[in-house]
């Protein structure tokens, strides 16, 4: 049986993936113990890898696809294919982005004033790019991780550290004084992969699913009865993903409605929906979203 190897990323972003591969679903097992995880399809042999190395491994085939943030993918300068972003709204894995901190008593206060002084980052070769950009000579090095102390404790001027809110820098006293880079997490494939047709089907039997799941994070599902006198009114109230479906009951002048909205409204239109008419109105989670 042929078999598609599927990377899956250690990590802060593991949590939030085996969750989404279950919504979408799929059932991954995870030891602690093992890189091999155990998953509830056949034809897919996943194996654990941290992020920051998996486009390298999707890339020269050691396994056919992975799940890493584009942050990696531009460090390591991979020639792989980017099948689609994926933004997990309800999850860690949004989009996030690298910036350039520094004490917040420092006296640097632009990308200009770096020159000549020392950068810690994970990310090396893309901040360093950056700085070559701009025009800007300094001295990049690899840091191993708890960039923030290096810097509050004198041994580097600035870091590159990735943030989602900037909460953790304003932790550590640091302010931002430029982005390097904006990062979305991707599923990508080695190229020879994706050119075969089993695997390149598999791969998008895969992100179908996924994206299906991804897509119903933030809906929820609506159905209700109504009058016939009260429908165009109902019907106001709903911004729908599509036109509502429709139909009629079999109580002379009454419709049943269905529809998918945004959950952040559900909590203000609800209340207005039993006010113009509406009944058994009842609010249901969604698995999987599919246009």
């Amino acid at each position: 049986m042929m078999k598609l190897k599927l990377g899956l990323p250690k990590g802060s972003l593991q949590e939030s993936t085996i969750r989404m591969f279950k919504k979408a679903g799929f059932s991954i097992n995870i030891s602690e113990r093992s890189y091999l995880p155990s998953i509830d399809d056949p034809e897919i042999e996943p194996m654990v890898l941290r992020a920051q190395e998996m486009s390298k491994y999707v890339e020269d085939g050691a396994i056919d696809c992975g799940i890493t943030g584009e942050d990696w993918i531009e460090e390591n300068n991979s020639s792989v294919i980017r099948v689609v972003d994926l933004i997990y709204a309800k999850q860690s894995l949004v989009p996030v982005r690298w910036v350039l901190a520094v004490p917040e008593c420092s006296s640097i206060r632009n990308i200009g004033d770096l020159k000549g002084k020392r950068v810690a980052t994970e990310l090396v070769n893309v901040t360093k790019s950056f700085l070559k950009k701009n025009k800007v000579s300094a001295s990049v090095e690899f840091s191993w991780g708890a960039t923030e102390v290096k810097v509050s404790a004198g041994l580097v001027d600035a870091v590159v550290e990735l943030t989602e809110t900037g909460r953790s820098l304003k932790a550590h006293n640091l302010k931002e004084i430029a982005t390097i880079c904006r990062s979305t997490t991707q599923f990508i494939a080695n190229k020879k992969s994706f050119k075969n047709v089993w695997k390149k089907n598999k791969i998008f039997q895969i992100v179908t699913l996924l994206k299906g799941a991804i897509e119903a994070e933030n809906m929820v599902g609506l159905k209700m009865n109504v009058r016939t006198k009260d429908l165009n009114k109902v019907l106001k109230l709903l911004p729908a993903l599509r036109n509502p479906t429709i139909s009629s009951l079999s109580k002379k002048d009454w419709f049943a409605l269905e529809t998918v909205i945004d959950e952040k409204i559900v909590r203000n239109i609800i209340p207005k929906l039993k006010e113009f008419g509406a009944e058994g109105i009842i609010e249901y989670s969604l698995n999987k979203l599919i246009h």
